[in-house]
């Protein structure tokens, strides 16, 4: 059976929100592996998807300080059915990413990134597959706050799918 991804970034609890939509949160429950980017901001948010998650793949961001940064690490690098995944919050400019992210970790798959609160899915010369899911919760300069799944099976990731979720009330 292939194993399910969420990934998520830029969560900024209770920032710019006071908590994730609801969909954010069955999308936890339904997922095998939890990937989140950092930029959490309060570590209450990182115990209750270490609590929900089934596994949680998890960077700090350049918000996140204290025991955020004392529990999490600037990168998180796990192989999920044969994918190797990696995650990182930060990667600079768009411009020249796919060179330096290639340079900087030639031994992935898989990268999934965050800051920028903006959708990217490309997928670099060498074969790496660049991943960020947005915010679900602060959509910036984007029409939406979004987030993605994915499935891995075989080495491959597949079904990468970006879901837009509705306006905030």
């Amino acid at each position: 059976m292939p194993t399910r991804l969420l990934m998520v970034a830029d969560t900024h609890v209770p920032q710019r929100a006071r908590h994730l939509p609801d969909q954010v949160w069955q999308a936890v429950d339904e997922a095998d592996v939890v990937v989140h980017a950092g930029d959490w901001v309060d570590v209450r948010l990182l115990d209750a998807l270490e609590a929900r998650s089934r596994r949680l793949v998890a960077v700090f961001g350049n918000n996140d300080h204290g025991e955020l940064r004392e529990r999490l690490s600037e990168v998180a690098r796990a192989e999920i059915e044969g994918v190797r995944l990696g995650v990182v919050h930060e990667t600079g400019q768009a411009a020249g990413r796919e060179e330096r992210m290639s340079a900087l970790h030639p031994d992935l798959d898989v990268l999934v990134f965050g800051h920028s609160h903006i959708p990217w899915d490309t997928t670099t010369a060498t074969g790496l597959r660049l991943l960020n899911p947005g915010s679900p919760t602060d959509r910036r300069r984007q029409p939406h706050c979004t987030y993605l799944t994915a499935t891995a099976e075989g080495g491959d990731l597949r079904d990468v799918t970006l879901h837009r979720l509705p306006p905030r009330r």
